[in-house]
C-alpha cells in the first residue's frame, strides 16, 4: 500500500513535475520493463519487442512498419483474437489519433491505455487495418502478467533526527520519500547509495530534490523527490540513506530488497519529459510559467517564476467558464522564502480585490472556513534565482470555496503576482491577466514554454543559490537530467536513446565507480575563537591512571570545532567527564581506558571503538589502504591472523546528554556551566576495557579517537617524566597532519576486558575542576 495521499497514477505526474523525473541484478540490461513478447510478423513489415512499462504502459522496441496501408492503428482488446469490434484503439507516441501514415524504422515508441483500462483488462495488442479488417501484426497479453508497479520499501530512522515514511521505488531511477526530517545539524550529510546492505564511502552522493549535492540542509516532514544520477539504476545499489561523507557516519539507511519489479524511467526509455508535460507562459517578462500534469482524479501543478523577495505567485479558476473574473475565483498563493528555502501553497478564495479584512477580500480558505484548505504542497525550491513550487488539489470542488477542473474543454483561468504582507497573506497585485485566458487541462501534453536549456541544478557552477540579478542565470529545468551526464545534447531524447544509455560500457563503468574507495573528504577549517577553556589531565592525574572515555556533545561554537579548528559531526569523545581534554602521559607507566562509546556495529552511529594512534584524523576503519600503511596503532586493536584490524576498544554506549529544554550550548559561557547541565545514560551491558604503556617509540604527540568515525578525539602529549614543562596543555590551533612514522611494531595492543564501571571515582575526580 502506497501513501496513503498518494496513489500510483500520480507517482509518475509527480516525479516528472518536481524537477526529478531523472529514476538487482537479475533484471536484465538494457532495462524497458517487464518483456511481453514480440510482434508477429504478418503485413507490412510490422515487427518490435513489447514490453509493460506499467499497468498502463507499453514500450515497443525497434518498431517497424512500412507506412503503406490507408487505414492504420494500434488497438488493444479483450476477445479472443485481434479485431476492431470489441477492441479499443490507442493514440500514437505523439498522442495523436490519426492513422499510422508515416514510416517506422527500428523506432523506440511508448503507448499509453486509455483512462480506467489496464494490461490486466486486455488480452492483446496489435497493429490493425481498420478500412480492410486486417491484423498487421500482434502479441498475446499473458493472464499472469506481473507488469512493473512502483514498490513501497521501509521507511528511514536514525541520528540527527532521520526518519521518513515508507520510502516508494517509483521506477528505476526514482524515489519518492514522503515526510523526510533531517535535523540539518550535521557538516556534510548527503543523499547516499551504495552496493551491499551498509553504507560506507565507496558509495556515491544522490543529488538533493533541486539536483545538488550541496550538505543537507534542514528538512522538516518534507515530500521530496530523488533521481539517481546519469544512468544509475535501482538494480545497482543495495542500500540508500542519509551519509556523513566527511565524518563517515551512517545517519540512517534502508536496504534496496532484490528483485525490484518497478518500472523503467522515462530517461531510460529515451522520452523526453517535456513529451509527458503541459506547460504554459502566463507572462513573459518574470518568466512566470504554470506546467502540469493529470494524476487521476487529481492535478499536480508546478509554477515557476523570477520573482522578488517576499512576493508571491497565485494561479486558480474564474468561476466564468467564458471570461477571466478575479472576484470569486480559486486560487493558489505559493512563494518560496529566499532565506529558508521553506515554499508554501495556500488555498485562496477572492472575494474581493482588497486584502483579507476578517473573512473578506482575497483570503485564505482557511479564514473563511476551517479545515477548507485544498492543496498539498508537494514540493518548494529556489534554483538559479527562480521561485518554483509544486502542488497537488483534486480536480473536484472538495468544499464550497472550491471550483472544479474540467477534463475536457478550455477553462478560463486568473492568475498574479505581487508582495506579501506582514501576514504573509496577499497585499496587492502588481501583475495579473487583464485579457481572457483559456488554458485545456485535459488535453495531451503540450510544451509551450521556452526549452530548459542554461544551467541545471546541480551543474557546474551552480554550488550556491545565485542571489545576484544582474548575473546571466540558467532558465530553471522542468525535468531535464541533471549534473554532468557526460552525453552529447544531441544525444538526448532520440528515437535509440534508450539504447544509447543502458549500453554494456555504461553499466561497467556505474558499477566500478560505486565499487571505488575514493578519499574522504577534509572538513573545511574554522574559526577557534570563543573556544571554552578545558582543564588537560595533568601527567599526575588520576592517580590510578584511570580514565572513562564516553561519548557526549561536541558544544555547539564554543566547543569541539573552537577546540580543534575542525568541524565536529555532533558527538565527541568526554574523557573523564571532560570535552576532548587534551591528555598528558608518561613513557613507561601503563594507563587504563574504560570505553562505553558503543558496542553494536550494526547501528553505526552508536558504534565508537576507541583507539589510540599517531592519526590526528580517526576513522581509521574506513581509510584507504594506502593511507593505513602510514598509520601507526598504539590501543584499542588487534590484528588477527589473516591480518585484519579488528577494534577492541568497545563497550556499552554511555552518552552525556544535554537538557532537551535547557538553553542551546552556544548560550554557554563556560564549559563548567554547560556540563553541569549534563546528564550520563548508559545503556545496559558492560563497558570495555584497553590498557597502554607508552614507551621510547612513542611519539610526543598521539591521538584518542573513534575507530569507525573521524574527528571525535584529540591529543595525548606523551613526556618522559611529569617535571617536564612541556605538560601544560598547548595552544589551540587546527589539527596539522604530522609526517607519518611506521615501524615494525605497528600495532601494540591489548584485547579488551570486562568490568564494573566506576562512576563514582570518576565524578569524584570532576567534583575536584573549578571552573
Amino acid at each position: 500500500m502506497l501513501h496513503p495521499l498518494i496513489t500510483p497514477k500520480m507517482l509518475y505526474a509527480f516525479g516528472l513535475i518536481c524537477l526529478s523525473l531523472f529514476s538487482y541484478t537479475s533484471a536484465s540490461f538494457p532495462y524497458f520493463g517487464t518483456k511481453i513478447g514480440a510482434l508477429k510478423r504478418l503485413h507490412h513489415g510490422v515487427s518490435g519487442d513489447v514490453y509493460a512499462v506499467d499497468s498502463r504502459t507499453l514500450f515497443v522496441k525497434k518498431f517497424n512498419y512500412d507506412g503503406e496501408a490507408p487505414a492504420a492503428y494500434f488497438y488493444v482488446g479483450s476477445t479472443g483474437k485481434p479485431s476492431a469490434v470489441g477492441g479499443t484503439r490507442l493514440r500514437d507516441e505523439r498522442g495523436g489519433t490519426a492513422s499510422l501514415t508515416k514510416r517506422y524504422r527500428n523506432k523506440d515508441i511508448t503507448l499509453t491505455l486509455p483512462e480506467g483500462l489496464t494490461l490486466k483488462d486486455i488480452k492483446w495488442f496489435s497493429v490493425w487495418c481498420d478500412e480492410f479488417a486486417v491484423n498487421f501484426g500482434d502479441v498475446t497479453i499473458p493472464n499472469n502478467l506481473d507488469f512493473p508497479r512502483p514498490q513501497k520499501l521501509n521507511g528511514l530512522a536514525g541520528v540527527h533526527g532521520v526518519k521518513s515514511d515508507p520510502i516508494v521505488v517509483v521506477d528505476a531511477q526514482t524515489l519518492l520519500v514522503p515526510n523526510f526530517s533531517y535535523d540539518g545539524e550535521a557538516p556534510d550529510a548527503k543523499f547516499w547509495v551504495g552496493q551491499g546492505d551498509r553504507p560506507s564511502p565507496n558509495g556515491l552522493r544522490i543529488p538533493d530534490e533541486n539536483g545538488k549535492e550541496l550538505p543537507l540542509r534542514r528538512y522538516d516532514h518534507k515530500t521530496i523527490v530523488l533521481t539517481l544520477p546519469d544512468d544509475l539504476t535501482i538494480f545497482d545499489i543495495g542500500h540508500f540513506g542519509v551519509w556523513c561523507e566527511a565524518f563517515t557516519v551512517d545517519f540512517g539507511n534502508i536496504r534496496i530488497p532484490k528483485p525490484l519489479n518497478v518500472p523503467p524511467s522515462l530517461k531510460m526509455l529515451g522520452i523526453s519529459p517535456q513529451s509527458k508535460l503541459n506547460c504554459e507562459v502566463l507572462y513573459d517578462d518574470l518568466a512566470f510559467e504554470v506546467r502540469w500534469a493529470m494524476a487521476g482524479d487529481s492535478i499536480v501543478v508546478q509554477l515557476v517564476s523570477k520573482l522578488e523577495d517576499n512576493h508571491y505567485m497565485a494561479f486558480g479558476i474564474s468561476p466564468n467558464k467564458d471570461r477571466s473574473v478575479m472576484i470569486g475565483s480559486d486560487v493558489v498563493v505559493s512563494w518560496v522564502e529566499k532565506d529558508t528555502g521553506k515554499g508554501y501553497a495556500i488555498d485562496y478564495y477572492l472575494s474581493d480585490k482588497s486584502q483579507c479584512s476578517g473573512k473578506r477580500g482575497s483570503c485564505p480558505d482557511v479564514n473563511i472556513q476551517e479545515n477548507t484548505n485544498s492543496v498539498r504542497l508537494l514540493n518548494a525550491a529556489m534554483v538559479n534565482g527562480y521561485s518554483i513550487v509544486t502542488y497537488q488539489r483534486s480536480l473536484n470542488a472538495t468544499d464550497r470555496l472550491d471550483l472544479p477542473i474540467s477534463r475536457n474543454g478550455f477553462e478560463a483561468i486568473v492568475w498574479g503576482i505581487g508582495p506579501l504582507n506582514e501576514r504573509n497573506e496577499t497585499s496587492f497585485h502588481t501583475h495579473f491577466n487583464k485579457n481572457n485566458h483559456f488554458i485545456d487541462f485535459g488535453r495531451q501534453p503540450t510544451w509551450n514554454c521556452p526549452t530548459p536549456e542554461g544551467s541545471k541544478p546541480g551543474g557546474e557552477g551552480n554550488d550556491e543559490d545565485n542571489d545576484d540579478d544582474d548575473e546571466e542565470e540558467g532558465y530553471p529545468p522542468a525535468a531535464k537530467p541533471t549534473g554532468n551526464t557526460g552525453i552529447p545534447e544531441e544525444e538526448f531524447y532520440d528515437n535509440n536513446r534508450a539504447q544509447a544509455l543502458q549500453s554494456p560500457n555504461r553499466r561497467v563503468e556505474n558499477n566500478l565507480q560505486l565499487g571505488q574507495r575514493r578519499p574522504v573528504p577534509t572538513p573545511k577549517p574554522v574559526a577557534n575563537d570563543g573556544a571554552w577553556e578545558i582543564p588537560p589531565i595533568q601527567c599526575y592525574e588520576p592517580e590510578d591512571g584511570v580514565f572513562y572515555a564516553q561519548m557526549g556533545p561536541t558544544g555547539g561554537k564554543h566547543g569541539y570545532s573552537a577546540i580543534t579548528g575542525h568541524v565536529g559531526w555532533g558527538i565527541s569523545w568526554f574523557i573523564n567527564g571532560l570535552l576532548i581534554p587534551e591528555i598528558h602521559v608518561v613513557r613507561g607507566k601503563t594507563y587504563t581506558f574504560v570505553v562505553e562509546g558503543g558496542n553494536n556495529p550494526e547501528i553505526p552511529a552508536k558504534y565508537h571503538p576507541f583507539y589510540i594512534t599517531d592519526d590526528p584524523v580517526g576513522g581509521y576503519e574506513h581509510k584507504r589502504e594506502e593511507e593505513k600503511k602510514n598509520i601507526r596503532i598504539f590501543a584499542g586493536v588487534h590484528r588477527s591472523r589473516s591480518g585484519q584490524v579488528i577494534p577492541t576498544g568497545v563497550g556499552r554506549l554511555c552518552n552525556w546528554t544535554p537538557d532537551a529544554d535547557g538553553p542551546p550550548a552556544d548560550d554557554y559561557q563556560s564549559f563548567g556551566a554547560y556540563q553541569r547541565t549534563l546528564t550520563l545514560k548508559c545503556d545496559p551491558g558492560e563497558p570495555g576495557v584497553i590498557t597502554w604503556k607508552p614507551d621510547r617509540n612513542t611519539p610526543d604527540t598521539v591521538y584518542y579517537h573513534c575507530f569507525t568515525h573521524r574527528y571525535l578525539g584529540w591529543k595525548i602529549h606523551v613526556h618522559d617524566t611529569c617535571d617536564d614543562a612541556r605538560y601544560a596543555a598547548s595552544e589551540k590551533h587546527a589539527v596539522r597532519v604530522p609526517a607519518p612514522v611506521r615501524g615494525d611494531d605497528e600495532l601494540e595492543a591489548e584485547e579488551s576486558i570486562r568490568h564494573e564501571t566506576k562512576m563514582a571515582s570518576a565524578l569524584l575526580r570532576l567534583s575536584r575542576i573549578a571552573y
